[in-house]
């Protein structure tokens, strides 16, 4: 398993993550309409290309020789959800599930951070749905402090989602 900063050959592998860890993350009951075409025209191609063209984010990927198994996307500081709050943000994080436990989110985190840290930021914030106790757990593990809670919506649903900062000291 190698980390290495994401390539325009990447976006489709990205693209195709996403969709994966989000659907899991966010649809326990099944996948509806309004869930699917929202995955499907957010998590592009495109837009995982635009993302990696764009000077301004960090986005490491996390090879094992057969394919990516992982990513973190950092963006430049942003006001968070949460009054008073704001840093760079840590505002994609995925893990295929199936490869969970193996060390890639704690090498890809690690090295997120310490390119915040030698970016000269002093706060790194992220969002996480509510739900998802496994990543509230290696967030708090790895010193995010709990910070407030914000909503993802679509259509007419919405779902809590925690908010977590990281002060460099």
């Amino acid at each position: 398993m190698a980390l290495r900063t994401a390539e325009k050959s990447d976006a489709s592998s990205i693209a195709a993550i996403s969709i994966e860890v989000w659907i899991g993350t966010y649809l326990k009951h099944g996948v509806s309409g309004i869930f699917a075409d929202f995955a499907l025209s957010e998590f592009t191609t495109s837009k995982v290309l635009e993302q990696i063209q764009n000077p301004d984010e960090f986005i490491l990927v996390s090879d094992n020789n057969q394919g990516i198994d992982g990513f973190i996307r950092v963006s430049p500081a942003r006001i968070a959800p949460v009054s008073g709050w704001w840093g760079m943000e840590i505002s994609t994080f995925y893990v295929q599930p199936r490869h969970h436990g193996k060390g890639i989110g704690r090498r890809l985190l690690a090295a997120a951070l310490e390119h915040c840290r030698d970016q000269g930021a002093d706060v790194v914030w992220l969002m996480t749905n509510a739900e998802n106790t496994s990543a509230i757990k290696f967030y708090l593990a790895k010193g995010f402090e709990f910070i407030g809670e914000t909503h993802f919506q679509i259509d007419d649903q919405k779902y809590l989602n925690n908010v977590y900062a990281l002060h460099f000291s």
